[in-house]
């Protein structure tokens, strides 16, 4: 992963500064309410950690204890299409131990028990749900006294990374998708088309490739330009993002502190057309990370067990990607951004150049 060597002396100096006096990671699960659907909140401990297990995944967590004094800071993720929380863990875990709160609101229809209207059906609502859910920790009697709502920070990954650029001052439009997708179907084809088929170089790709078109045609002819800000967001990372139906020009000057993470050998989102294009218009944004030998996938940990072949093949790690020592970098990567992003203006140390 290619990191500038300013970051190295800033992680060091910014997580060695903010030694925890909590023992452990906190969550919460807030139940749907008239405004919002479900959201996931971790946050410093002081009680101690049990294991507990959600679906196949097994983790140790203080299940609804106490907050304890953090940062003061709150950080907003949006999951990928159709994710849960717990693919998140690791980086949720070295946000929580530098002091950070984090909230995972549950995007409607397009989560792990429900993936029913993923695309730009969803897309047009993240955003609006991201803010309700800063909405739900101000007006919860447990956070809204601990956390400075003024500086949020975001971060996205993929589905949850169109949320990140949206909420960066972005704007798209599914029509723009519908020409990306006529211009580059073979090329960038799963963005194009999911996981309902791949193209496999067998006789049966012509009538794929014209099934996707006619499917595309007729589902993105909005020709409608959507946008969301929330002025409280001041820091985003935006992971491997679906991008191709962003307008270049609105992100050319983003009015936050916006930073990409790559990888080079994404099948699902093909960076030429995605991170790529984005960092290529955009004078002010960060190349945080770039993970040569990382795929989609490289950005959730843990992976969920048991994919479909299809899917594995999109997530899985590539061959001779190094897991553990990547991902736990780029953790600690995303972690110091944030730190230094929502400092007090007086404590903010330089951007890395």
């Amino acid at each position: 992963m290619r990191l500038a060597p300013a970051w190295i002396f800033t992680l060091v100096i910014l997580l060695g500064s903010a030694c925890p006096a909590f023992a452990s990671v906190g969550m919460v699960e807030l139940a749907s309410n008239p405004s919002s659907g479900p959201v996931t909140i971790f946050y410093p401990a002081s009680a101690e950690a049990q294991l507990h297990r959600r679906d196949a995944f097994q983790f140790e967590l203080a299940l609804n204890a106490a907050p304890a004094p953090g940062n003061h800071r709150l950080i907003v993720i949006s999951h990928g299409s159709p994710a849960s929380p717990w693919v998140y863990l690791e980086l949720t875990r070295t946000l929580v131990l530098a002091g950070f709160t984090v909230a995972m609101p549950e995007h409607h229809a397009d989560n792990y028990k429900d993936d029913s209207e993923p695309g730009p059906p969803s897309w047009k609502r993240r955003p609006i749900e991201v803010s309700r859910a800063i909405d739900r920790l101000r007006d919860d009697p447990q956070f809204a006294r601990s956390l400075d709502f003024t500086r949020v920070g975001m971060y996205g990954m993929s589905a949850g990374g169109h949320t990140a650029l949206s909420l960066a001052g972005g704007r798209w439009s599914p029509s723009r998708l519908r020409t990306h997708c006529q211009q580059h179907l073979v090329d960038d084809f799963h963005a194009c088309a999911g996981l309902s088929t791949s193209l496999t170089g067998g006789p049966l790709d012509r009538l794929k490739l014209a099934v996707v078109e006619s499917i595309i045609n007729h589902k993105l002819d909005d020709e409608t330009w959507y946008e969301h800000t929330d002025p409280r967001i001041v820091a985003i990372v935006a992971g491997v993002p679906f991008a191709a139906d962003f307008d270049p020009a609105s992100l050319a000057q983003p009015p936050v502190a916006l930073a990409l993470v790559t990888a080079r050998l994404d099948r699902w989102l093909v960076p030429r057309f995605h991170s790529d294009a984005i960092l290529a218009v955009c004078r002010s944004c960060e190349h945080l990370a770039d993970m040569p030998g990382g795929g989609h996938g490289a950005l959730l940990a843990p992976l969920p067990p048991d994919m479909a072949r299809l899917t594995a093949t999109l997530i899985g790690d590539p061959p001779g990607f190094d897991r553990q020592a990547e991902v736990t970098r780029l953790n600690e990567t995303i972690t110091a951004f944030f730190i230094r992003t929502l400092a007090p203006a007086q404590d903010r140390a330089p951007t890395p150049r």
